[in-house]
């Protein structure tokens, strides 16, 4: 019997959390880990990865933040804050456009394509770094 889909609760939420500190470990895809821990609990595929994104976007800021404040500590040299604009600007739309892409592939295709993909990129890492 098929089971039905549902929407993210509180729960799951946590849980989900849980699978993406667990992704820390090398090797282990974020992004597929959440998605993953969401679908076997019941979630929707679209929401699963719009909710995978969303989550990541608190610990990109932090890391940011405390890179940049490690920076200007220890620099003399001043980065001009036009710089520091445009590259987050190009980041942000680089990193937007990729999550429509993953966003896309999640809702049009089966995980086994994504898990392709973490396979092969995983390889080339493994030989090629």
């Amino acid at each position: 019997s098929a089971r039905k889909e549902r929407s993210i609760g509180y729960l799951d939420a946590f849980v989900i959390g849980i699978a993406q500190a667990i992704a820390v470990i090398p090797g282990i895809s974020r992004s597929g880990a959440t998605i993953s821990t969401g679908m076997m609990l019941g979630n929707r595929k679209e929401e699963l990865a719009r909710f995978s994104f969303l989550m990541v976007l608190i610990p990109i800021l932090g890391a940011n933040l405390l890179e940049l404040f490690s920076v200007t500590d220890k620099t003399t040299v001043s980065i001009s804050p036009v710089i520091l604009i445009a590259g987050s600007l190009a980041a942000f739309i680089a990193g937007y456009a990729a999550c429509r892409w993953m966003i896309s592939i999640v809702r049009k295709s089966k995980m086994i394509w994504f898990a392709a993909y973490c396979f092969l990129v995983g390889l080339l890492t493994i030989f090629f770094l």
